[in-house]
């Protein structure tokens, strides 16, 4: 039965350890053997171990040694001689199926990587959906209630309204605010009638949404500037 394999092995020239990913026992010896005759461990014509000699060095089964002397003999890495034994044919077949092989094996590592690579994201763009859905329930938490937090709009001496009573601004119907106070020095003057005139360095306390602060700020500014242009 195939069984995956990975081995750490020391590559040619000082090279350092390279990883090796087998699809089974038999592949893992192929390469290995074809390893060793394209790094010169074996002439072309010498000739190689019995097949139960490689399956004593290898800890296998004589099949699995003979699986992996079929491939390099398809290859035409080894020659079988009837009654003599197993040779080796070329180091040129050896040095290309050891290349062709770790070629294949970086692909397949690249593509496990675009794989982790990808699904990485995946995680990430989940979590950032879980943030954003977040986001958007505590602004609309915050929507809710941001009527109730007053806004204060300061008056000062080239305010239009200086003078005027809150029944004549007409406030509400212009801009939707509700004013809740109005500071005044020190003092605050909690829910003021409609009778209550604006003084200069009043600070007017008002609730409403953000469109009710614009138009507050854009009615002042528009009284102010039409009386200046007056």
């Amino acid at each position: 039965m195939a069984e995956k394999v990975i081995k750490e092995k020391l590559g040619s020239a000082g090279r350092g350890k390279r990883k090796y990913i087998y699809e089974s026992r038999y592949q893992q010896i192929a390469v290995e053997l074809a390893q060793k005759i394209a790094e010169g461990w074996y002439s072309v014509g010498e000739k190689l171990n019995a097949r139960s000699t490689l399956a004593s060095n290898y800890n296998v089964s004589p099949e699995t040694a003979r699986k992996a002397v079929n491939i390099l003999v398809d290859l035409g890495i080894v020659t079988i001689r009837q009654g003599s034994g197993t040779y080796v044919a070329s180091r040129e077949k050896a040095h290309l199926f050891v290349e062709r092989y770790q070629n294949t094996v970086s692909m397949q590592e690249i593509r496990k990587e675009i794989s982790d690579c990808v699904a990485r994201q995946q995680e990430e763009l989940e979590h950032l959906n879980k943030l954003l859905k977040t986001l958007v329930g505590q602004t609309k938490r915050s929507h809710s209630t941001a009527s109730f937090v007053p806004y204060d709009l300061h008056i000062d001496d080239h305010c239009a309204y200086v003078g005027r009573s809150i029944g004549e601004l007409n406030i509400w119907q212009q801009t939707g605010a509700t004013i809740v106070a109005i500071k005044r020095n020190s003092d605050f003057v909690i829910s003021p009638g409609p009778y209550e005139r604006i003084q200069v360095g009043d600070t007017i306390l008002f609730v409403g949404n953000e469109l009710s602060r614009q138009r507050m700020n854009n009615l002042f500014d528009m009284i102010s500037e039409e009386e200046t242009d007056e």
